[in-house]
């Protein structure tokens, strides 16, 4: 097995690198308030229900604007969209190079922000658009002039998202939703939510569920308000929906088919998400490693005591082994359909996200009170990193997606 990297790969992160240099760190220095010691009270708009602040999504907005003239932004998606063809492996590869990189405006991952983009919205509508969907909204998702956030978990259903509640009813030449959705991430700017509902079977049936592009400004939508988290700010809004009409034309896939959409959202999301977990465990541990080295206490460096080294060792070998694992599942998932390599993507996600908490808290460890401090930036990885453990499906699921693959039960 021919464990080196596509050869294109090295060069590529080289230019990369350069790029971020000049255009983006400048940027960054002169808004350094969103990065520093103060960055979580800076983003974040506490009387306006704790959503990011307007400058602070500007900033970002600036950032993709300066990738995407550069030809970074689209990288991953296909040349038909202005990308360049970009594939899993090379996604998985630059995620992880971005992350390793540390907090910075060059990738942001609470805000899912980075100078290469990460499009799921856009290959869902390639998948499953109508033409006439597609015309209307692949680019615009790109530019941000369209943004679309996810309802899929409800107050009563999470995991569980065929028992969900939320229902519609063919209404003439079109269709009324009502229902609740939970933690719909983004909904506070977004255009339009993909509002999961049931349109025909029974409860814990996965075949009767649609998807509906739902305009966030349609009578009866409303955002009662956003759930404060562990790491602020906050765009996981809380949806009702009442009465809320929309024409036959709101559909996305086809209906009753509406979670092969969702998993296709997933499944895309999953590796990246693997991948970015990867390069911040990694960040962790250069740092504790470096720390290390330097501090010196009781006369001597922090480094030689064992205490210090074996935790920091066993870390390193998992941060290996999860990257092996990751570039296989990414390979795979390159060369196969989504669905027939969900559990290699799954055991790379639930692990990737296991290890850099671990990471984030071993740093934490040997840095002391520093590394306790928003001084540095452990603890806003940790409590980044640490909702990856339950979004996307939480790790029980992609351990009970594997255990469906192993023991050859449930559907493939």
């Amino acid at each position: 097995m021919d464990f080196s990297l596509p050869e294109h790969l090295p060069g590529l992160l080289a230019e990369m690198d350069e790029f971020i240099e000049t255009e983006i760190k400048p940027l960054e220095r002169e808004h350094i308030q969103y990065f520093d010691h103060r960055r979580e009270n800076a983003r974040t708009d506490w009387d306006n229900g704790g959503i990011p602040r307007r400058e602070w999504e500007d900033l970002l907005s600036e950032m993709r604007r300066r990738a995407d003239k550069a030809g970074w932004l689209r990288y991953g998606l296909p040349s038909q969209f202005g990308g360049r063809d970009g594939s899993n492996i090379d996604m998985a590869v630059i995620r992880e190079h971005l992350a390793h990189k540390g907090l910075g405006l060059h990738n942001d991952l609470q805000d899912e922000s980075s100078i290469v983009g990460n499009f799921p919205q856009v290959i869902m509508m390639d998948r499953f658009g109508t033409e006439s969907q597609k015309k209307e909204w692949t680019e615009a998702l790109i530019t941000g002039e369209r943004s679309m956030a996810f309802g899929l978990t409800e107050p009563n259903h999470g995991s569980d998202a065929t028992w969900l509640e939320t229902t519609a009813v063919r209404d003439g030449d079109g269709w009324v939703i009502n229902g609740a959705k939970r933690f719909n991430t983004g909904v506070h700017r977004a255009t339009h939510d993909l509002v999961f509902a049931r349109t025909s079977g029974e409860p814990g049936q996965a075949r009767g569920i649609s998807a509906f592009l739902v305009p966030t400004d349609a009578p009866g939508f409303t955002v009662p308000y956003y759930w404060w988290t562990f790491n602020m700010p906050t765009d996981h809004g809380e949806v009702e929906l009442k009465d809320v009409r929309v024409p036959d034309d709101a559909v996305l896939g086809e209906v009753d088919r509406g979670l092969e959409v969702g998993q296709t959202f997933l499944h895309e999301n999953r590796i990246r998400q693997a991948a970015s977990s990867l390069g911040a465990a990694q960040y962790c541990i250069d740092r504790a490693v470096a720390y290390a080295g330097e501090r010196v206490v009781f006369g001597k460096p922090l480094a030689v005591n064992q205490a210090v080294q074996w935790p920091l060792v066993e870390l390193q070998t998992e941060a290996q082994m999860v990257r092996l694992l990751v570039y296989y599942a990414a390979t795979q998932l390159d060369a196969n359909h989504h669905m027939e390599v969900s559990d290699k993507v799954s055991m790379a996600n639930y692990r990737a996200n296991r290890l850099v908490c671990d990471a984030a808290d071993r740093a934490m460890q040997v840095l002391g009170g520093i590394g306790y401090s928003r001084h540095e930036q452990l603890e806003h990885i940790y409590r980044h990193h640490r909702r990856y453990r339950i979004t996307e499906g939480a790790e029980e699921i992609q351990i009970r997606r594997v255990a469906q693959r192993l023991f050859k039960f449930g559907k493939r």
